[in-house]
Protein backbone atom coordinates (compact mmCIF):
# COMPACT_ATOMS: atom_id res chain seq x y z
CA UNK A 1 0.00 0.00 0.00
CA UNK A 2 0.81 3.21 -0.89
CA UNK A 3 -0.41 5.64 1.58
CA UNK A 4 -0.41 9.47 1.31
CA UNK A 5 -1.56 11.04 4.74
CA UNK A 6 -3.36 15.14 4.95
CA UNK A 7 -2.95 16.91 8.09
CA UNK A 8 -4.92 20.81 8.06
CA UNK A 9 -6.54 20.72 11.56
CA UNK A 10 -4.14 23.80 12.53
CA UNK A 11 -2.33 26.89 11.41
CA UNK A 12 0.54 24.55 9.80
CA UNK A 13 0.14 21.51 6.78
CA UNK A 14 1.94 18.51 6.18
CA UNK A 15 1.72 15.49 4.56
CA UNK A 16 3.29 12.00 4.52
CA UNK A 17 3.61 9.04 2.71
CA UNK A 18 4.27 5.86 3.71
CA UNK A 19 4.97 2.23 1.46
CA UNK A 20 3.01 -0.38 3.50
CA UNK A 21 4.34 0.72 7.30
CA UNK A 22 7.49 2.79 6.67
CA UNK A 23 7.64 6.25 6.04
CA UNK A 24 8.99 7.38 3.06
CA UNK A 25 8.80 11.26 3.46
CA UNK A 26 7.30 14.04 4.72
CA UNK A 27 6.14 17.75 3.89
CA UNK A 28 5.45 20.40 6.90
CA UNK A 29 4.64 23.72 6.42
CA UNK A 30 3.58 26.66 8.97
CA UNK A 31 4.06 29.64 7.01
CA UNK A 32 0.62 31.24 7.42
CA UNK A 33 -0.54 30.67 3.64
CA UNK A 34 -3.83 28.90 3.58
CA UNK A 35 -4.28 25.11 3.42
CA UNK A 36 -6.17 25.80 -0.01
CA UNK A 37 -2.92 27.34 -1.35
CA UNK A 38 -0.09 24.58 -0.07
CA UNK A 39 -1.70 21.07 0.58
CA UNK A 40 -2.01 19.52 -2.65
CA UNK A 41 1.36 21.60 -3.96
CA UNK A 42 3.62 19.98 -1.12
CA UNK A 43 1.70 16.41 -2.32
CA UNK A 44 2.67 16.68 -5.53
CA UNK A 45 6.49 17.76 -4.26
CA UNK A 46 6.57 14.63 -2.08
CA UNK A 47 5.43 12.35 -4.64
CA UNK A 48 8.41 13.48 -6.80
CA UNK A 49 10.83 13.42 -4.67
CA UNK A 50 10.42 10.20 -3.54
CA UNK A 51 9.98 8.76 -7.12
CA UNK A 52 6.30 8.64 -7.06
CA UNK A 53 3.47 9.36 -9.31
CA UNK A 54 -0.04 10.76 -8.30
CA UNK A 55 -1.33 7.01 -10.14
CA UNK A 56 1.04 4.81 -7.58
CA UNK A 57 -1.05 5.96 -4.57
CA UNK A 58 -3.43 3.67 -3.38
CA UNK A 59 -4.83 5.39 -0.20
CA UNK A 60 -5.58 8.39 1.26
CA UNK A 61 -5.55 9.66 5.26
CA UNK A 62 -6.90 12.62 6.86
CA UNK A 63 -7.22 14.20 10.21
CA UNK A 64 -11.05 14.84 9.93
CA UNK A 65 -11.05 16.89 13.61
CA UNK A 66 -11.70 18.25 15.87
CA UNK A 67 -9.80 21.31 14.44
CA UNK A 68 -10.28 24.47 12.77
CA UNK A 69 -13.36 24.49 10.62
CA UNK A 70 -12.13 25.62 7.91
CA UNK A 71 -8.39 23.76 7.91
CA UNK A 72 -10.28 20.26 8.42
CA UNK A 73 -12.97 20.82 5.92
CA UNK A 74 -10.00 21.77 3.18
CA UNK A 75 -8.61 18.31 3.96
CA UNK A 76 -11.16 16.55 3.93
CA UNK A 77 -12.20 17.49 0.66
CA UNK A 78 -8.91 17.23 -0.20
CA UNK A 79 -8.91 13.33 0.40
CA UNK A 80 -12.13 12.31 -0.46
CA UNK A 81 -11.53 14.41 -4.35
CA UNK A 82 -8.43 12.27 -4.55
CA UNK A 83 -10.27 8.84 -3.28
CA UNK A 84 -12.91 9.41 -5.80
CA UNK A 85 -10.88 10.65 -8.68
CA UNK A 86 -8.38 7.29 -8.35
CA UNK A 87 -11.36 4.89 -6.75
CA UNK A 88 -8.83 3.99 -3.68
CA UNK A 89 -9.76 4.19 -0.28
CA UNK A 90 -9.65 7.00 2.08
CA UNK A 91 -9.11 7.03 6.09
CA UNK A 92 -10.88 9.13 8.18
CA UNK A 93 -8.83 9.34 11.72
CA UNK A 94 -8.97 11.23 14.57
CA UNK A 95 -6.63 14.32 15.05
CA UNK A 96 -6.27 14.00 18.58
CA UNK A 97 -5.18 10.12 18.54
CA UNK A 98 -2.92 11.01 15.51
CA UNK A 99 -1.37 13.77 17.51
CA UNK A 100 -1.08 11.20 20.43
CA UNK A 101 0.84 8.51 17.98
CA UNK A 102 2.86 11.41 16.19
CA UNK A 103 4.69 12.14 19.61
CA UNK A 104 5.91 8.53 19.60
CA UNK A 105 6.09 8.00 23.71
CA UNK A 106 7.30 5.05 25.15
CA UNK A 107 5.99 5.08 28.47
CA UNK A 108 3.57 7.34 30.22
CA UNK A 109 -0.01 9.40 29.03
CA UNK A 110 -0.46 11.52 26.55
CA UNK A 111 -2.67 14.39 26.61
CA UNK A 112 -3.71 16.03 23.25
CA UNK A 113 -4.75 19.45 23.77
CA UNK A 114 -6.04 22.01 21.03
CA UNK A 115 -7.40 25.65 22.04
CA UNK A 116 -11.59 25.28 21.54
CA UNK A 117 -11.82 28.98 22.87
CA UNK A 118 -14.40 30.10 25.55
CA UNK A 119 -11.93 28.02 28.29
CA UNK A 120 -12.36 24.95 26.94
CA UNK A 121 -10.03 22.87 24.69
CA UNK A 122 -10.51 20.03 22.21
CA UNK A 123 -9.18 16.65 23.93
CA UNK A 124 -8.54 12.70 24.32
CA UNK A 125 -6.55 11.16 26.78
CA UNK A 126 -4.10 7.92 26.21
CA UNK A 127 -2.31 5.47 28.09
CA UNK A 128 1.09 4.62 26.51
CA UNK A 129 2.63 1.12 28.04
CA UNK A 130 5.88 -0.21 25.94
CA UNK A 131 4.77 1.91 23.15
CA UNK A 132 1.18 0.39 22.64
CA UNK A 133 -1.07 3.37 22.97
CA UNK A 134 -4.49 2.72 24.68
CA UNK A 135 -7.53 5.15 24.61
CA UNK A 136 -8.96 6.13 28.17
CA UNK A 137 -11.06 8.77 26.75
CA UNK A 138 -13.26 9.78 23.85
CA UNK A 139 -12.55 13.09 21.52
CA UNK A 140 -14.11 15.70 23.41
CA UNK A 141 -14.56 19.45 24.14
CA UNK A 142 -14.20 20.57 27.78
CA UNK A 143 -13.53 22.49 30.03
CA UNK A 144 -9.96 23.47 31.98
CA UNK A 145 -10.97 22.89 35.02
CA UNK A 146 -12.68 19.76 34.55
CA UNK A 147 -9.18 18.69 32.75
CA UNK A 148 -7.63 19.80 35.57
CA UNK A 149 -9.61 17.17 38.37
CA UNK A 150 -9.27 14.20 35.92
CA UNK A 151 -5.70 14.50 35.43
CA UNK A 152 -4.76 15.28 39.23
CA UNK A 153 -5.96 11.78 39.73
CA UNK A 154 -2.95 10.02 37.38
CA UNK A 155 0.42 9.01 38.60
CA UNK A 156 2.36 8.46 35.67
CA UNK A 157 4.17 11.52 33.61
CA UNK A 158 1.64 12.95 31.35
CA UNK A 159 3.20 14.59 28.17
CA UNK A 160 1.04 17.01 26.56
CA UNK A 161 0.73 17.72 22.75
CA UNK A 162 -1.19 19.98 20.30
CA UNK A 163 -1.52 23.81 19.90
CA UNK A 164 -2.80 24.13 23.60
CA UNK A 165 0.02 22.25 25.04
CA UNK A 166 1.25 26.30 26.78
CA UNK A 167 -1.91 27.05 27.18
CA UNK A 168 -2.86 23.86 29.33
CA UNK A 169 0.52 23.93 31.01
CA UNK A 170 0.58 27.31 32.51
CA UNK A 171 -3.06 27.17 33.66
CA UNK A 172 -2.49 23.62 35.70
CA UNK A 173 1.23 23.05 36.47
CA UNK A 174 0.34 23.98 39.90
CA UNK A 175 -2.04 21.56 40.62
CA UNK A 176 -0.71 18.90 38.40
CA UNK A 177 2.56 18.91 38.38
CA UNK A 178 3.51 15.96 36.38
CA UNK A 179 2.61 17.63 33.62
CA UNK A 180 5.44 17.43 30.72
CA UNK A 181 6.08 20.11 28.23
CA UNK A 182 7.32 18.33 24.92
CA UNK A 183 9.92 20.70 22.78
CA UNK A 184 8.27 22.53 20.10
CA UNK A 185 9.08 20.59 17.05
CA UNK A 186 7.29 17.69 18.69
CA UNK A 187 4.34 19.67 20.11
CA UNK A 188 1.98 20.03 17.01
CA UNK A 189 0.16 17.63 14.75
CA UNK A 190 1.68 15.94 11.59
CA UNK A 191 0.83 13.69 8.97
CA UNK A 192 3.14 10.96 9.83
CA UNK A 193 0.74 10.81 12.93
CA UNK A 194 -2.35 10.99 10.40
CA UNK A 195 -0.52 7.81 8.41
CA UNK A 196 0.03 6.07 11.58
CA UNK A 197 -3.50 6.12 12.97
CA UNK A 198 -4.61 5.22 9.39
CA UNK A 199 -2.46 1.90 9.72
CA UNK A 200 -3.80 1.02 12.31
CA UNK A 201 -7.53 1.01 10.98
CA UNK A 202 -9.16 -2.26 9.75
CA UNK A 203 -11.48 -0.91 7.73
CA UNK A 204 -11.54 2.20 5.08
CA UNK A 205 -14.10 5.17 5.41
CA UNK A 206 -16.47 5.60 2.34
CA UNK A 207 -15.99 8.63 0.35
CA UNK A 208 -19.41 9.47 0.01
CA UNK A 209 -20.06 10.04 3.94
CA UNK A 210 -16.72 10.82 5.53
CA UNK A 211 -17.18 14.35 6.84
CA UNK A 212 -15.22 16.92 9.96
CA UNK A 213 -16.00 15.92 13.32
CA UNK A 214 -15.75 19.18 14.70
CA UNK A 215 -17.35 18.36 18.16
CA UNK A 216 -19.03 21.31 18.51
CA UNK A 217 -20.65 23.61 16.57
CA UNK A 218 -19.38 26.54 14.82
CA UNK A 219 -19.90 30.05 16.36
CA UNK A 220 -21.80 31.24 13.14
CA UNK A 221 -24.70 28.19 13.90
CA UNK A 222 -24.25 28.80 17.45
CA UNK A 223 -25.24 32.01 17.02
CA UNK A 224 -27.92 30.99 14.83
CA UNK A 225 -29.50 28.90 17.24
CA UNK A 226 -29.41 30.85 19.63
CA UNK A 227 -31.28 33.66 17.55
CA UNK A 228 -33.67 31.11 16.78
CA UNK A 229 -34.34 30.35 20.17
CA UNK A 230 -34.79 33.74 21.24
CA UNK A 231 -37.07 34.35 18.24
CA UNK A 232 -39.14 31.39 19.49
CA UNK A 233 -39.26 33.06 23.24
CA UNK A 234 -40.58 36.37 21.97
Amino acid sequence: MLLLAFETSAKAASVALFEENALLGEQYQNTGMTHSQTLLVMAQELLTQCGKEPREVTAVAVANGPGSFTGVRIGVAAAKGLAWGNEIPVYGVSTLEAMALGLGVWDGYVCPVMDARRNQVYNALFYVNQGALTRQSPDRAIALSDLEAELKTLEKPIFLVGDGSILCYNTLKEAVPQLILPPENRMHQRAVGVGLAALMQEHADDPATLVPNYLRLSQAERERNEKIQKNKGE
